[in-house]
């Protein structure tokens, strides 16, 4: 299945289709935000990727904040099948991606070019608005820049020529992998002469990065893949490799789910955060956190007993220019210098117990969060695997009496996913991602007075963590 991103030249105004990369567990949360925020339709997702169509502009889509990265895409087609072909025919697979559908490139490298020439012109034009002085000088470093760039492109020549020697005795040793009947490599030794031949044909510069997981990952490694794409590229479009600073990056994953192809749209991942100078937790994160709290306009506290962290935070609200809208508390989370019910909000990421460890146990620092928040209040914390297992085990008797007065067995909850985010869901597979988080949220009890209401499993890295969002429903001793 390929997915061709538009018209050729149609910029964005037909809606053009992308995708982002996500952390394991936000792609609901990244489904709910590029339909909110950039009203996109065709919204699907498979693991750790988010598709999606929209007709908004670089500047936009520059805002998501549950994404890591933004591509353009090429294609979305099912996985290649390594378990019962020889090396060399899935070489020749690999190529076609490319071959049997060149206008899909063409098409995708058109609306790259406008989308970036659209968003220059903007840029240039909020620039010039805003200072003409400062434009001048901006416009002699653009040829400075340039004068830079030509010397650069010389120096390189002789790299990139190394390289394709490289590529190409590397692609005649793969040359093992051919049998009698099989003579797709002896085709692909052939292709790096009229690469090399035809890529003076054009001046735009690319290179390859892929990943690869599952099956194929043991069959081929990333290397091997890129080489195949690469030669494919320059034998049909006459495209220049250049592997250090090229115009155009093209990024591929291979699954054992799918195969995916795409254009980077920026250099720099949306997760990356201008104003956070003191890194701290993931900002994805820490956006969908915030997001699950439905924050309005109100008065914002921060608290932390750690000087160290009040610094840092410091140091990000001056980046931010939110110094004056945010107050910054040194205090204890087990003693808060808050009266009883006088929050309506609180985020939390409770330390789990690696870098910052807890004093107390984390069934009292809730209880302290409970008593500040008042009736009807929201609470989102950040739990490792070990917090949930001991907010289990609270005793039956901190499950509150229903409106008939017996123990309530399940708290009230909300669906991880909605039923038209369950229905865009392209991977059958994927459904039991919000089964599994469902299934989370069943088991956990209420503590309190705090009914839990969403629950999220989410990824941090090397370890994974719970998202959970409670309600609380009474004052405590009624």
């Amino acid at each position: 299945m390929a997915a061709v991103p538009g018209g050729r030249r149609s910029g964005t105004a037909a809606g053009t289709r992308f995708f982002c990369t996500a952390g394991r567990g936000l792609e609901p949360f990244l489904m709910r935000e590029v339909r909110s925020r950039l009203a996109a339709t065709q919204v699907e997702y498979i693991s750790g990727k988010v598709f999606f169509t929209t007709c908004s502009d670089l500047n936009m889509l520059k805002k998501l904040k549950s994404a890591e990265r933004l591509f353009l895409l090429i294609k979305k087609q099912l996985p290649f099948n390594v378990s019962s072909v020889s090396k060399g025919k899935i070489f020749n697979e690999m190529q076609r991606l490319t071959n049997d559908d060149p206008e899909s490139w063409l098409n995708a490298i058109s609306i790259w070019k406008n989308l970036l020439e659209l968003d220059a012109k903007k840029v240039k034009l909020s620039q010039k608005n805003a200072n003409p002085l400062k434009r001048k000088v901006g416009e002699n470093d653009i040829i400075a820049k340039k004068l830079k760039t030509a010397q650069m492109q010389e120096i390189q020549e002789n790299k990139e020529c190394q390289m394709e020697k490289q590529i190409e005795e590397e692609t005649l040793e793969q040359g093992n992998f051919t049998t009698k009947r099989d003579k797709s490599q002896e085709e692909l030794q052939n292709d790096v002469a009229e690469a090399v031949d035809t890529q003076k044909q054009n001046d735009l510069t690319f290179r390859v990065s892929c990943r690869c997981s599952g099956a194929i990952a043991k069959t081929f490694t990333a290397q091997e893949v890129g080489r195949v794409i690469g030669i494919a590229l320059m034998k049909q479009f006459g495209w220049k490799a250049d592997l250090r600073n090229p115009n155009l990056e093209i990024f591929i994953h291979l699954s054992d789910i799918y195969c995916v192809v795409g254009i980077p749209v920026f250099r720099v991942p949306l997760a990356r955060r201008a104003y956070i100078k003191t890194a701290g937790l993931r900002s994805t994160i820490a956006w969908a956190m915030a997001s699950l709290a439905e924050i309005k306009d109100v008065y914002y506290m921060g608290a932390d007993v750690s000087d160290s962290q009040l610094l840092g935070a410091c140091d990000n609200l001056k980046a931010a220019g939110l110094k004056d809208k945010i107050e910054l508390l040194k205090a204890s989370v087990i003693e808060l210098p808050l009266p009883s019910e006088s929050v309506d909000t609180i985020i939390s990421d409770i330390p789990f117990g690696k870098k910052f460890k807890l004093g107390k146990d984390i069934k009292h620092i809730i209880q302290e969060m409970e008593r500040v928040l008042r009736v009807g209040g929201t609470i989102v914390l950040l739990l490792s695997e070990d917090h949930h297992r001991r907010l289990k085990s609270c005793e039956e008797s901190s499950v509150p009496l229903n409106s008939k007065g017996s123990r309530t067995d399940k708290p009230g909850s909300t669906e991880c996913l909605n039923p038209e985010e369950k229905a865009a869901i392209s991977e059958p597979a994927s459904s039991s991602f919000a089964a599994s988080n469902q299934e989370c949220l069943d088991r956990m009890p209420p503590f309190g007075s705090l009914v839990p209401v969403e629950c999220y499993r989410v990824s941090l890295g090397k370890t994974d963590a719970l998202i959970y969002k409670y309600k609380k429903s009474h004052s405590p001793g009624q």
